[in-house]
């Protein structure tokens, strides 16, 4: 889902970097509220399992440059929230364009909305939704707004590549969305896994998610 420099046209490029920088902004004064000093270690350590992950790439027949991968944006967001979720995104995604090539430099404020901003958002959001239907049960929230997650940001990434002139919009889904889909029931299963594992060792982790983003209890 990474998308190379070349793939975007410049005003595309331009307009998703200024989206990003105004999440930017309000990211970092929002997460102060949920984050603090004794969580930075396991944010760290949750942005070096998020990058692992998405090292994992799966050609895309069709398009050719890109690549299929796990997502981790709703496993960040349940735990320290959307906007928590967009730093850690961010700095996975900068260490991979700086040091290893995965996603441009001029798209990079596209792979952030992409990714850190549709996955986070949208994930969460869903996940916030079915738990209110759900009640007790998270298992199924979970899942369910994991894969949606990796499904919708392949749908976006598709209409920013139609938006661009690369390829048309009807090929661009047939490449991206199936075979994301697929890839979504692993980050499912993963994310599911993950939180159920926390909720069980370190409950207290999750209680950070009953933080809305406007910082005010839930």
């Amino acid at each position: 889902m990474h998308i190379p420099d070349g793939f975007l046209s410049l005003p595309v490029s331009l307009i998703l970097y200024a989206v990003v920088f105004v999440f930017w902004v309000l990211a970092f004064r929002k997460s102060r509220k949920v984050i603090g000093e004794k969580h930075v270690p396991f944010l760290a350590v949750l942005a070096a399992a998020i990058f692992g992950a998405q090292m994992l790439n799966f050609s895309l027949i069709g398009i050719g440059g890109t690549s299929g991968h796990l997502l981790g944006a709703v496993l960040a967001a349940v735990i320290f929230g959307p906007y928590g979720a967009l730093i850690i995104m961010t700095l996975v995604l900068v260490i991979q364009a700086l040091f290893f090539a995965d996603g441009g430099i001029v798209v990079f404020g596209a792979n952030v909305f992409n990714m850190g901003i549709i996955g986070a958002f949208t994930g969460y959001y869903i996940y916030l939704l079915l738990k209110k239907v759900m009640k007790k049960n998270i298992a199924i929230p979970v899942f369910i707004s994991a894969w949606l997650s990796v499904v919708v940001a392949s749908f976006v990434c598709s209409l920013l590549l139609a938006l661009s002139g690369t390829v048309s919009l009807g090929r661009a889904i047939i490449a991206m969305v199936p075979i994301h889909a697929v890839i979504g029931i692993g980050e499912g299963i993963i994310t599911l896994g993950v939180i159920l594992f926390i909720k069980k060792t370190r409950p207290d982790l999750l209680e950070l998610e009953k933080i809305s983003p406007g910082g005010e209890a839930r």
